[in-house]
Order: structure tokens, then sequence, then C-alpha cells
């Protein structure tokens, strides 16, 4: 035998078996077991994975790829090192951010996904995997109120991909040539104040040009001005500006900020009629947050099955008074790697009328190696051509598995250990919950030193009174140490993790200058969090303060 065929049958030792081999499944399966055992040995009191390192990236940049084979176990023992430091999303002292644990369904989807390596460019590549894609879709167009015989939907690529394909329909709706001749006219893409950065990205990419993202100023309570977008689309309009996409966004990252889509819909419309538009401009619902609040859209408020508290069940029915209206906008982004409750990367882009795709279809001669039979070709319009299986695998596992009931257990869960952390903040006049008007996980504060006795009065004059703007920059200084003594803390296994919006919003004035507001931000995801959690959050806000001098 040569040798290139000694090392290959080493080789084939490496992959999963193609035909049933119980001691080599046995094999994988231990692998996969070992694995975790050693990811359990990194758990402990602290809400991360080991120790948290610093890391030198310079010094990894310059690795090599090595010259010999190695050992699966070795390769795999090394792979697993990785989570070292990482955060534990699970953790009941996990307050971070969007980012949730990941069901074991979930989990499970993407690995059957990873194990056979479907690509649903097409069904070819992918024959059931697809369908469930198609099912998933369906569920949730279903579950927002979309027609069924007229919608349909695709992953993609996160959050920033749904609200890619969002505008760039909403394009193909205001200049039709667009795909063949380009963008050779000005365009505009609406979006609030409180609008996902990601949006930048889009109309960079797409040659619209970050100058023509207007952000459109926001209420007290983080959603959109109707009566500034109308102005807006009236300037642009009449100007002879085409409105390329106005994006409203249904749940914000930072504040839970939730646009009033029913009035966008109502402003959109008069517009058409009043300018005698030749097409629509494209109302695309960036909700991969809020999306899941529609599982609420038939809950019964009046006998509250599920048992919530008063506030809590307050909180939800306000929030699900403005995520119920998604089924008027022509295309819905939605991601399960927030509060879906499954691993990156799951996002799905849904559509209202699936005849709004037909300007993406390429022609089947630009493709002449694929296509050529079976009956799902998502890959004749999609942006990517290949395209992994694992994110519609694991929302299709959840969905299942969690159902309407389990979303509402979950959320009402967050949404109650919020309110009670809420509750505690607001027994100290020392703090002002920022988003008191927002009613979703996430809750943005502001710690105050001794000396002042009403948070709320001096944080209202910090946002309006320019004579208040050098206090408010020591105070945003007070805040970072704040959260910089908690942060150190809980990676040591003392606290809570919590995080910082460098800009919850700007004050109100703008001379001598606009000044960002910093915020301490509690992003509570975790179905394990409880109230001794909650507790351990005010506890340790309280020991920082004690800790940290205003300079």
């Amino acid at each position: 035998m040569k040798k290139y065929q000694t090392l290959l049958e080493k080789i084939r030792d490496y992959f999963p078996a193609p035909t049933s081999d119980k001691m080599h499944d046995a094999y994988f399966v231990s692998t996969i077991m070992h694995a975790l055992d050693q990811l359990d040995e990194m758990k402990g009191t602290a809400p991360v994975l080991g120790k948290h390192e610093n890391i030198d990236y310079s010094k990894s940049s310059k690795e090599k790829i090595p010259e010999n084979l190695s050992r699966v176990e070795d390769t795999v023992s090394r792979i697993v090192e990785y989570a070292c430091g990482l955060e534990i999303w699970g953790h009941p002292n996990t307050q971070t951010n969007v980012i949730p644990p990941a069901t074991i369904p979930s989990i499970v989807g993407k690995l059957i996904s990873s194990t056979c390596n479907a690509n649903i460019i097409w069904d070819e590549y992918s024959h059931r995997f697809a369908l469930a894609e198609v099912e998933a879709s369906g569920m949730l167009c279903d579950l927002i109120g979309y027609e069924l015989d007229k919608s349909c939907g695709v992953f993609t690529f996160g959050g920033t991909g749904t609200n890619l394909y969002g505008v760039y329909a909403g394009i193909m709706k205001a200049i039709p040539d667009a795909k063949k001749k380009g963008i050779r006219e000005d365009v505009r893409v609406f979006t609030s104040e409180c609008g996902h950065y990601s949006l930048m990205n889009v109309v960079s990419w797409l040659g619209i040009g970050i100058d023509n993202l207007i952000s459109i100023e926001t209420s007290r309570d983080n959603d959109m001005r109707i009566d500034r977008l109308e102005e807006e689309l009236e300037e642009t309009i009449s100007s002879g500006v085409k409105v390329g996409c106005v994006v409203a966004t249904m749940g914000t990252t930072d504040a839970f900020g939730i646009d009033d889509l029913k009035e966008i819909i109502k402003v959109r419309d008069k517009m058409v009629g009043e300018f005698d538009l030749d097409y629509v401009p494209h109302v695309h619902a960036d909700a991969v947050i809020g999306w899941v609040w529609s599982v609420f859209n038939d809950y019964d408020f009046s006998n509250n099955p599920l048992e919530f508290s008063k506030r809590t069940l307050r909180s939800i029915n306000d929030s699900r008074e403005k995520i119920k209206y998604l089924h008027l906008a022509d295309s819905t982004g939605v991601d399960f790697h927030k509060t879906g409750y499954g691993p990156y990367i799951s996002s799905a882009f849904l559509v209202k009328n699936r005849s709004d795709l037909e300007p993406l279809y390429r022609k089947q001669d630009d493709m002449p190696y694929l296509y050529q039979f079976g009956e799902y070709h998502p890959g004749m319009f999609t942006l990517e051509c290949s395209r992994a299986a694992d994110g519609p695998m694991a929302a299709l596992a959840n969905l299942r598995l969690l159902g309407r009931e389990g979303y509402r257990v979950i959320i009402g869960h967050v949404v109650e250990m919020a309110e009670i952390l809420r509750e505690r903040f607001e027994s100290f006049n020392f703090i002002h919950v920022l988003n008191d008007y927002n009613l979703g996980p996430v809750t943005l504060f502001r710690v105050y030193p001794e000396g002042i006795d009403d948070a709320t009065m001096f944080y209202s004059k910090e946002v309006s009174d320019p004579g208040f703007s050098e206090i408010l920059k020591k105070h945003n200084k007070y805040n970072r140490a704040i959260f910089e003594f908690t942060h150190k803390e809980a990676m040591l296994g003392r606290g809570v993790t919590l995080s910082l919006t460098e800009c919850y919003r700007k004050t109100t004035y703008s001379e001598p200058e606009e000044i960002p507001i910093l915020a301490i931000k509690s992003f509570i995801m975790s179905p394990f969090t409880d109230e001794n959690a909650i507790q351990a959050v005010a506890d340790k806000v309280l020991e920082a303060r004690e800790h940290t001098q205003m300079e």
C-alpha cells in the first residue's frame, strides 16, 4: 500500500461513516461526549466558562498550519479550549445583552444539519432540510398574521441580512431597473434614530449611501415620531427623490422601543395617494427582537391562565398592542438567535406577498449548472448561493418544542424578572430607570453619587438643561466606573454581568454641544434567572456605588 493510502485510511476515520457503522458512530458520539465533559469542567460559580483572560490577538495572527496529521481527540480537546472565558448565556447571573441560551433540540438541529452538510440553495442539495425552511417560514408567517397562500420566507445571515433583503425589495419597487442599471438616482431609506446600526451597513453595501439613511426623531418612549416621518417623506417625495424603504423597529436593542407600525403604514398610504405615486414604498419591520411577542396575540389576558403578575401582564399586553400589527408590514425580519432561543445564526426574512420577490429572481440561463430539476429553488433569488440548513433546523426545532405556550412562559418570565428589577431600582432615590415606558426584558439605568437624592429630577435636568452639560459628562464617567466595578466582580464570580450603552439617546439641547447619555443595561434572557439574581444586581450596584468616587 502506498504511503498516501495508509494515511488516507487514517483520515477516513476523521469523518462520520457514510454507511451504517455502529462502532464508528459510537466513536463519533463518544468524541462529542468528551467535548461536552471538557466544557462542563469549565463551569463554576461565575457566569463564565473557566477563567476570563486577556487575549493576544497579535500573537495568534502569526500561527502556522501544522505539517502533519493530528489525532481527533487532541484536536477536539484543543478546539474546546476556545470556549474558555466565554460568558454562559444561560447562567442566572448573565444579563449582558439579547443573547439567549440555546435549547437542546435547537443545538441538535444545528448538529444534524452540519453532520449531513445540507445546502438549501435548492432541494437537490438539501431535500427534506429544504422542507424545514418552508415549514419554519410558514409557521412564522402564520404567527405574525400573513396569509399563507401569499407569503413566504427564507433564512439568511442574521438581522443585517433580513434588513438588507427588506431594503433591496423596496429598491426594486421604487427603481425597477436598478437591478440591471444600478441605482442611478437618489433614493432614501427611513428609520428611527433608535434603529439598528446594521442599516448603515445595508445602505452602504447597496450603494444607497449613509447620507441617504434618514434617522427620524423618537419620542420619550423610544418609538419613531410619526409627525416627523410624515414631514420627511413629504420633503423627500416633493423634491423628486424616491423612497426606497421605511424600516419600522419593532423592539430596539437598547430600550425595547416599538415603533407604531399601524401609523407608519397609514402615513405611507397617505403619501401614495397625496402624490399619486406609481409605486408603493416598501415598509419593512425589523422585528428581530420583538417578533416573539406575537405568541400573545391570542392569549387570554382576561383569565390569564399562566398566572402572570398584574404588572407583568400589563407590560406584555402593552408590547403586544404594537407587535400585533406586524401583519401590515410588507416584510419582516425574525431572529431565532435572539428571542427565539436558538444558536447562531438563525434569521428569517418573511415577505407578505411573495410577488415582491419576483424582481429579485435571476434567469435560469445565468446558472446552467443548477436547478435542472426539483421544486424548491430559493437560490434563484437569494443573495447567498450556498446557505446552511442549520438556521431553519434550529428554528423549527424550537417552534415544535416550545410552541406558543412555551414561548409565552419564557418571555413572561424574563419580563417578570425585569419588572422585579425595576421595582428594586425604583425604591432607591439615587437610581433612575431610563426606559421606564419600554416594557420588555431590558432595563437601562443610571446611578447617581451621594448628594443627589432625586435621580429622576436630576436626570431630566441633564437631558434638557445646557447648564448641566458638564455634570452630565462627569456622571457618564461615574456610571462607566460603576459598570466596570460590577463587570470585574462578575468575572470573579461575585455578581451579575451587565452591559453598557455609550449612547442611550442624546441631550435635547445641542449648545454648547449635543451630549450622548451613557447607561448601564440589564438584559435578562436566561430562563434560569430568578429573584436571587435580581437581588444580586441591586446589591452589587449598591456596593459599586460605595466604592466609586466622582472624578
